[in-house]
């Protein structure tokens, strides 16, 4: 038998496909095969409308590479601090108000850790609050009330006052 087979009832000659075995093009006698969908299609469709949906939700005003979407570490060194002061971060000190007339950062806030439950309206939420105290100890109790009170963008400084001011960062006196 030749690779090609002929219909008798048309007389013409079906070529075949290139890859076949010798069927012809037009075979009627087998049953049309179920339409399925390709699941890796019906996956890669899910997965472009999840991730154009997510573009569409982001928040606008902020890129995600600015520093107010960013998730701040929970400890922060303090020139990291120095930093984030200088983009104008809210710098909450959580010392007495005797430490804090020795020696505070200019621009921060005094709010004694001791306060800071019943004051946690005075703290900006769409702010990163850096969490100041003498050495960097309170400073972590600070911020974890804050954390737990949903300020995600709080970090407490490493090192605290003491060492921000060996830094040479600026510090004032007084109330």
């Amino acid at each position: 038998m030749s690779q090609s087979k002929s219909k008798q009832s048309t007389g013409k000659t079906a070529a075949p496909k290139s890859g076949t075995t010798g069927k012809t093009a037009s075979s009627r006698n087998t049953p049309a095969k179920s339409a399925k969908p390709n699941l890796w299609l019906i996956i890669a469709a899910v997965v472009v409308v999840a991730v154009i949906a997510a573009i569409a939700f982001l928040p606008r005003g902020n890129t995600l590479d600015s520093p107010a979407s960013a998730s701040l570490p929970k400890e922060i060194s303090v020139a990291q601090a120095k930093e984030l002061y200088d983009a104008g971060a809210y710098v909450l000190d959580v010392r007495q108000p005797e430490e804090w007339n020795q020696v505070h950062i200019p621009g921060s806030t005094l709010i004694p850790l001791g306060e800071l439950n019943s004051r946690l309206s005075e703290v900006p939420k769409d702010k990163q609050v850096v969490v100041v105290c003498r050495s960097g100890n309170r400073s972590q109790q600070g911020r974890d009330i804050l954390r737990n009170a949903g300020f995600d963008q709080a970090s407490s400084m490493a090192g605290g006052v003491n060492e921000w001011s060996s830094a040479g960062y600026p510090t004032v006196s007084g109330p």
